[in-house]
């Protein structure tokens, strides 16, 4: 059994609502848009699985990878920064979720918190929102679940961006 914390577009924003929100996770998934120093103090705090974002440096195009496929408690997970939802995936993205049939889809850049169960691909979509400040967003969101085999126990924590 995993605690998971997930985020994305931080934007060179790292609120400290992610160390109490985060505190009892085990690992860290950050789905792009990182900015300046985040990434650096995320791993100072918990393991991180990461991708970069449209508005990420090459230097952290050197760090991330564009898209991470692994595998946690028995689930696969596919991540990257753009990728759609339910209906409307990215025609990159597709393809991966075709062959691959993660169980769980993370992806980021929209800034909107989406939580939707794809019944046509069998998997999890998960849009953590916008943790950071930049962006058109009023509210910050995070979101953390527990694998066990299954995604569970999924919260969210919503916050003011300022």
């Amino acid at each position: 059994m995993l605690r998971i914390g997930i985020l994305s577009d931080t934007h060179d924003t790292l609120p400290q609502q992610v160390y109490t929100f985060f505190k009892d996770c085990d690992e860290l998934w950050h789905a792009g848009d990182i900015g300046h120093g985040v990434l650096e103090r995320l791993q100072e705090f918990k393991p991180v699985v990461a991708v970069y974002g449209n508005m990420d440096t090459c230097d952290m195009h050197r760090i991330c990878k564009e898209t991470q496929l692994f595998h946690r408690e028995n689930m696969t997970i596919l991540m990257t920064h753009i990728g759609g939802y339910p209906g409307h995936y990215e025609k990159r993205i597709l393809p991966l979720i075709e062959s691959e049939r993660p169980d769980i889809f993370v992806c980021g850049h929209s800034h909107i918190l989406k939580v939707i169960y794809d019944e046509t691909y069998s998997l999890l979509h998960i849009n953590p929102g916008a943790a950071g400040r930049q962006g058109f967003h009023r509210v910050a969101t995070l979101v953390r679940l527990t694998l066990d085999g299954t995604p569970k126990d999924l919260e969210i924590c919503e916050f003011d961006k300022y």
